[in-house]
């Protein structure tokens, strides 16, 4: 089944433009202060837990034998003993190398203790503990580089209306359109949709409230236009932990929210129902990163990002859950940027 674009319709035309590292070479930065707060949520609860805890996903206690001897059990119990102020020390240290320290640079020294403060902040309220972990984990590589990006998140949080995120576009290919969507398909799960929304002939459906989703939003009085992040070539890279990886959104959804027709919302939205802890790296990424650096460039219109989060959850209908789930969300995107 061939899917293509029809007539130009009134959509953005550039609804994918993109800030944020990827294989197009695009890039945001964040200019640093002297003074440094973070914002009061902290940027979500970081939780250790014995395996098989999905949040994290600690190691449980392993038993190591050789062929002939005595058998002995590795646990972290050593852990338990670490100082919390020599666990404070070195995460702030990290942070500081990591996070604000310019390449070619000595580290500024001179922040350590304030960053020290929030490190300090965020152990005492955010990180938690399950099963038998201890804090001291927290110093695993992969499980720093995670607390260190969800900190600096915060802190880009709490000073945005002081200092910018700066959106650095590919000058070769610096946005998109779904004008460009062209490609063949033998998915059968899919959705036929209305010309008058949407430019592309077919959605590609991977659940059925995708497709509730599609039916909600082409019979709203505010939606404009409408399309599924399917071959659009719509990626945002966030990180991981140490992992470098991509996120691609499920939808942009164009709608009029009080600022007139010539000053319309385009709306990111990702149909999520269990959440892991990825999926908060995604969203605090979309939130601190890629939402305001596309703003501030000021050239490709208001951008904003939800999550609809509730999909799992329904027991009875799925239109009218789908329904008032998405008139949330549009209230809430319209309130923001009022």
């Amino acid at each position: 089944m061939p899917c293509s674009t029809g007539p130009q319709l009134p959509i953005s035309e550039d609804p994918c433009s993109a800030a944020g590292r990827d294989s197009r070479g695009l890039s945001w930065t964040a200019a640093k202060e002297q003074e440094i707060r973070a914002a009061s949520s902290m940027a979500g609860r970081t939780v250790n837990g014995p395996s098989p805890w999905p949040s994290l996903g600690c190691k449980s206690p392993r038993q190591n034998a050789g062929i002939v001897g005595e058998s002995i059990n590795l646990t972290v119990a050593h852990l338990r003993d670490t100082r919390p102020s020599t666990i404070l020390y070195k995460l702030t240290a990290h942070l500081l190398y990591s996070k604000w320290r310019n390449p070619g640079e000595d580290p500024p020294l001179h922040l350590f203790g304030q960053l020290r403060r929030i490190v300090k902040e965020w152990m005492d309220t955010r990180l938690v503990c399950l099963g038998d972990t201890y804090p001291a984990q927290i110093l695993y590589p992969h499980l720093a580089d995670m607390a260190c990006e969800r900190i600096a998140a915060a802190i880009n949080a709490e000073s945005a209306g002081r200092a910018s995120i700066k959106a650095l576009l590919d000058p070769f290919n610096p946005e998109g359109s779904t004008a460009h969507v062209n490609f063949a398909t033998s998915k059968t799960s899919r959705w036929q949709t209305d010309s008058r929304r949407c430019h592309i002939n077919w959605v590609i459906l991977d659940s059925d409230w995708e497709a509730e989703f599609c039916r909600v939003a082409e019979n709203h009085p505010r939606v404009r236009a409408y399309v599924k992040n399917h071959n659009l070539g719509f990626d945002v890279p966030y990180r991981h932990g140490s992992d470098s990886r991509i996120y691609r959104p499920d939808f942009i959804v164009l709608i009029e929210d009080g600022h007139g027709e010539e000053d319309l919302l385009h709306l990111v939205v990702e149909v999520k129902g269990y959440r892991r802890e990825d999926a908060k790296d995604k969203k605090i990424t979309m939130e601190t990163y890629w939402i305001p650096g596309v703003n501030n460039a000021g050239r490709f219109g208001r951008w904003a990002f939800v999550e609809f989060t509730e999909v799992f959850a329904m027991n009875s209908d799925l239109a009218a859950t789908v329904e008032a789930e998405f008139n949330r969300i549009l209230e809430g995107a319209s309130l923001h940027h009022a």
